[in-house]
């Protein structure tokens, strides 16, 4: 049997239908091809389907002509129990010169799961060289930064997810309680918002 696969390098073209109204390619549409090659690298090391458990630290270096052509490279650089930190780069160029240049990166987690969905362990990924420690360094640090700050992270979500409920009932309140020329009394109010579905 085959060794597991570290790295993916994937290569296409930017097609008109993944440009943007500005011309440019769409970001969600350089997002997906992070997550694919991404994907086909922890499927690779791993040899089971795979879910995208967390992204981090994407960013966007500079924008994406239609008509570039694409490389993205996917690196397992650290492994848990069943999750792989996969480190992804898109670098993209005018296929006539042949010359590529980053232009997004990001830390991406997947866990490896059984038909089950139930996750399974993977194999362990040894750094072999000064870089590859380097990198492994890096995805545990993002790692124990994401755990630390989880708490405070869910807090500040919930927050907002209660913000967001009091925006949306008031709203809901505006809109179907508006009913012009006539003065209904409050007792009705109620009454009538069982009606509306907005």
């Amino acid at each position: 049997m085959p060794s597991p696969s570290r790295e993916i390098t994937l290569r296409f073209l930017a097609q008109p239908t993944d440009a943007n109204f500005g011309g440019k390619v769409h970001g969600g549409s350089a997002m997906k091809w992070l997550d694919e090659a991404g994907y086909a690298c922890a499927c690779g090391w791993s040899g089971r389907y795979c879910v995208t458990a967390f992204v981090g630290n994407m960013n966007f270096q500079h924008p994406i002509s239609v008509g570039h052509l694409i490389e993205l490279n996917a690196k397992a650089i650290h492994t848990g129990k069943s999750s792989m930190h996969i480190a992804v780069n898109l670098s993209s160029g005018d296929p006539k010169s042949g010359l590529l240049s980053k232009a997004m990166y990001c830390i991406m987690i997947f866990v490896a799961v059984d038909d089950d969905g139930q996750s399974v362990e993977v194999p362990e990924w040894v750094p072999v060289s000064e870089a590859d420690t380097q990198l492994e360094k890096y995805a545990i640090t993002i790692k124990n930064f994401r755990d630390s700050n989880k708490s405070e992270l869910e807090s500040i979500m919930e927050h907002q997810s209660k913000i967001d409920a009091e925006v949306h009932s008031q709203a809901f309140l505006n809109r179907a309680f508006y009913i012009p020329a006539f003065d209904l009394p409050c007792f009705a109010m109620g009454f009538l918002a069982s009606f509306f579905e907005l």
